[in-house]
């Protein structure tokens, strides 16, 4: 037998029935082994024969099983064809010839089974097939074709396999309702409406609802409210996964891509066909060696008119793919789907509500959808509404669904102060304390009491609840079955439901939220089953780490003391640490600037005055660590060529891949701070960059992506006018402090216009002038750096006090009022952390110890408390 003259899915067939007879110890392959195998590999010609011819498939696979294990089990031995196989596959060799086909595909061996004296055959006759109907059914499913090639069966009903049809989905309620976009679905009405070139191409950002149209128009088709010529039309949308899955074999795709081709055209321009993601089909099945590709396969029919097609792509697609070939693109017209606007946003939210409150089982109130739009406006720069709306609007409903499943919290917290006092009444209990005992039995009483009427209130509202939920899903099916019969001209049925059935079920959803407010007004709710704006404002906060979120009084106060949690990490400085302050407060009231950073600032002053301290006080106390910064030290940038590393190398350059260091920080935490180190030392091209992030809060990267800079604070240092400021404090007194203040900023600002663009001074919120550190300051510091020293010495459990003449000699030593407070560092490092390694080193200091560290004759040293006051603790 010449196997290759079978189709592949014929020859699967025949190995799988092989398999099958040495699975079952048969040494005979009989025709029960061959249907079986053919059931098994098949997922078109036995599906689509016995649904045409009414053949219950179930029951044809329980009785082939009772044929096969009814077989003769032979261990060992050859396996062989039996008699009644070998003539079954003779006879579909002859039927494939009698059918002028040049491959035997699997219809041909069922026609060779139904041809056999067998039982299988018996079978196949006795649940209602018969050669006359299998003939006919077989020139249905090849739509007048023939057997020409070995994936033959890959090409059968191929519409139905690699499309799914967008009308009858909408007949059955599965597509969401479009809302607006009345212009773009006329405009591509009239492309549709063409003689030739009829082909309307979707052009638009991923999310705006390209897709959404199709599947409107496929709607609008069902409810004929289209044209007359376009009533009768169906639109199939390309499943290019189940095109593509499965196609081993070079030109599988191809072929099977044409038969789609050829079924829309053979359909008279009945069909429609949607692609969506039209770009992957440009250069799709095309091998190395070869030019031809899926579009060039489309090309001729678009051409012709014969096959009418709505595409779909978003516009960097549309430049790389259809521009660049000029013949492919005239083929279509392009219409440009834009983002829709604020409004248009919500009223598409609100008509999708119903459907994703009939999903969760949940109700979304109408200030959820108004924020989730705002929100995502303000929050979700690089996505596009009414996507971004949607999703979150999704997550929130998802959240409180599991939520609503889950048990309520003062439940909860009840259930868990029960399992402690019967831990604690078990330990008395060995104790023998039974007046302790008693005690705590009559408290698990009250509250095992309190537990029973909160579960039986739970379980009340649980059902009302569950009651909602259920009417509304009958309301929802009954809509549906009234459009069903409108569409079916049953109008006796659409009066039934709309004026008997549905207000019937709509004083029930009166009743049932009625009783649930009555709860709401005793202040009795557990289960919470609403969708607020709060809700949207904490998914917000989870996706972007920005706290939107309603203010706790707690973090109220915290917002009101900014300053004093920024002064225990910055001496001095009192008008840097107010600006930032104020800053924070703005953004977290919601009443800065949506379009430009949270605030930008530049820090003036001398080194080691706490300029880069602040900006790490600042991260700290949004974040609650001072890593969650953004620094780019702009003396790397003193090229003009390594300007571009801000926002990534241009295409062709090293680097080109990884993106900017600037926009990609902020892409990746769009809630942080931004400190530019050393502004000054930066190339004059860096300030045009930075010009456009001050100014509208983004900037735009190599790759044409944009980062949003509207949730940060910009913090940039300088050390110009380190001298003017140094020179002016050194003269100051009590009497003339606002003076020297006064003349040194003016000096500063002239400073600044010879070196820095008068337009990027301009955009900067505020320009900020760190005073040099007086001798009182530095008591301050070098408490905060005896802070850091008690965090680094308590790993090893050792605590220590510092004299004050200790103090006394680190503040004349750690002086410089050139250098500020980092002289101050070095010292300490030097006097107190070295000595101490050492002594560390000689064990004259212990883990688990308590050491003074005091100064004598200007030398540090470290001993033991002489009295009650050194054996305390120091404190920062």
């Amino acid at each position: 037998m010449q196997l290759d003259k079978f189709t592949i899915k014929s020859q699967e067939a025949i190995q799988r029935a092989q398999q099958l007879a040495m699975e079952n110890e048969h040494q005979a392959i009989e025709c029960g082994h061959m249907l079986k195998g053919i059931m098994e590999v098949d997922e078109n010609v036995i599906p689509f024969i016995f649904k045409k011819l009414s053949i219950n498939h179930q029951h044809v696979t329980a009785a082939l099983d009772g044929i096969v294990t009814g077989y003769a089990k032979v261990s060992g031995g050859q396996q062989y064809f039996s008699h009644t196989a070998n003539e079954a596959l003779t006879k579909a060799q002859s039927a494939a010839k009698s059918m002028k086909d040049d491959y035997v595909s699997l219809e041909h061996i069922i026609i060779g089974l139904m041809k056999v004296n067998d039982p299988v055959a018996s079978l196949l006759k006795d649940s209602g097939l018969n050669e006359k109907d299998l003939t006919s059914a077989i020139k249905e499913l090849r739509k007048g074709g023939r057997v020409t090639s070995h994936s033959a069966e890959d090409t059968y009903n191929s519409l139905s396999r690699y499309a799914i049809n967008l009308n009858e989905r909408a007949q059955s309620g599965k597509l969401d309702p479009v809302i607006g976009r009345d212009d773009e679905i006329r405009r591509v009405l009239q492309i549709l409406a063409r003689r030739s070139k009829n082909n309307p191409i979707l052009v638009g950002e991923p999310g705006v609802g390209k897709t959404a149209i199709a599947e409107g128009i496929a709607f609008r088709i069902v409810n004929e409210d289209v044209p007359e010529d376009l009533i009768s039309k169906e639109i199939y949308s390309l499943d290019m996964g189940a095109l593509i899955a499965g196609a081993k074999y070079k030109g599988e795709f191809e072929e099977r891509l044409k038969t789609v081709v050829k079924e829309v055209t053979e359909s008279d321009g009945q069909i429609i066909l949607f692609i969506d993601e039209i770009h992957t089909l440009v250069g799709a099945g095309g091998g190395g060696e070869s030019a031809m590709d899926a579009a060039n396969i489309l090309k001729p029919a678009l051409a012709r008119g014969e096959l009418r097609a709505i595409g779909a792509t978003t516009l960097n697609e549309f430049q790389k793919y259809f521009e660049k070939d000029k013949a492919l693109e005239r083929r279509f017209q392009k219409v440009f789907i834009d983002e829709p606007t604020e409004e248009d946003s919500v009223s598409i939210l609100r008509g999708i509500k119903e459907r994703y409150e009939n999903y969760h089982k949940i109700r979304i109130k109408d200030e959820a959808i108004v924020a989730a739009v705002q929100l995502s406006i303000r929050y979700i720069s690089d996505r596009y509404l009414p996507d971004k709306a949607i999703d979150l609007i999704d997550e929130a409903a998802a959240h409180l669904r599991l939520e609503m499943k889950s048990k309520p919290e003062e439940i909860d917290l009840l259930d868990r102060k029960i399992q402690q006092l019967e831990i604690e009444r078990e330990a008395f209990k060995r104790e023998k304390d039974k007046e302790r005992v008693k005690h705590i039995s009559m408290q698990l009483a009250d509250l095992e009491e309190e537990r029973k009427q909160l579960m039986a209130l739970w379980e009340d509202e649980k059902s009302v609840v569950t009651n909602i939920q259920n009417i509304k899903q009958a309301i929802e099916d009954l809509k549906y079955k009234a459009e069903k019969a409108e569409r079916e001209g049953d109008l006796g049925k659409v009066a039934e439901i709309r004026y008997g059935e549905l207000p019937k079920r709509e004083e029930l959803l009166k009743q049932a939220v009625a009783k649930l407010q009555e709860y709401e007004r005793d202040g009795k709710r557990l289960v919470r089953e609403e969708v607020t704006a709060e809700d949207i404002a904490e998914v917000i906060s989870r996706w972007t780490g920005i706290p939107v979120s309603k203010m706790l009084q707690s973090e109220k106060q915290k917002l009101l003391h900014i300053e004093e949690e920024l002064h225990r990490r910055v001496v001095g400085q009192d008008e840097a640490i107010h600006a930032v302050a104020a800053a924070i407060r703005r953004s977290r009231t919601g009443l800065s600037d949506e379009n430009r950073p949270i605030g930008s600032f530049l820090f003036l002053g001398t080194t080691g005055v706490g300029k880069t301290e602040l900006a790490k006080a600042q991260a700290e106390y949004l974040f609650d660590d001072e890593k969650l910064m953004t620094r780019i030290d702009m003396s790397e940038y003193q090229e003009r060529h390594a300007v571009s590393r801000l926002v990534g190398a241009p295409p062709g350059y090293v680097g080109y891949d990884e993106g900017g260091q600037l926009t990609e920080a902020v892409r990746r935490k769009p809630y942080s701070v931004v400190l530019l180190d050393e502004i000054e030392k930066a190339h004059p091209d860096t300030f045009n960059i930075l010009l456009q992030v001050l100014e509208d809060g983004r900037l735009t990267d190599n790759k044409g992506r944009i980062a949003n800079f509207k949730n940060t604070i910009i913090i940039m240092t300088s050390n110009l006018g380190s001298d003017i400021i140094r020179d002016n404090f050194s003269e100051i007194t009590e009497k003339n402090t606002e003076d020297i203040i006064d003349r040194t900023r003016k000096q500063l600002f002239e400073l600044l216009k010879t070196s820095i663009r008068p337009e990027f001074l301009n955009r900067t919120d505020e320009v900020i002038m760190f005073r040099p550190l007086s001798k009182n300051d530095l008591e301050g510091i070098i408490r905060i750096q005896l802070g850091h020293l008690q965090q680094v010495l308590s790993k090893q459990n050792i605590t220590f006090y510092v004299t004050d003449n200790c103090l006394d000699y680190l503040q004349k030593e750690g002086f410089d009022a050139q250098f500020g407070a980092t002289p101050l560092k070095r010292l300490i490092q030097r006097k107190i952390l070295d000595e101490l390694s050492v002594a560390m080193l000689e064990d004259t200091v212990n883990p688990n110890s308590h050491i003074v560290i005091d100064a004598i004759d200007n030398k540090i040293v470290f001993r033991e408390p002489e009295n009650e006051n050194e054996k305390l603790s120091f404190e920062a």
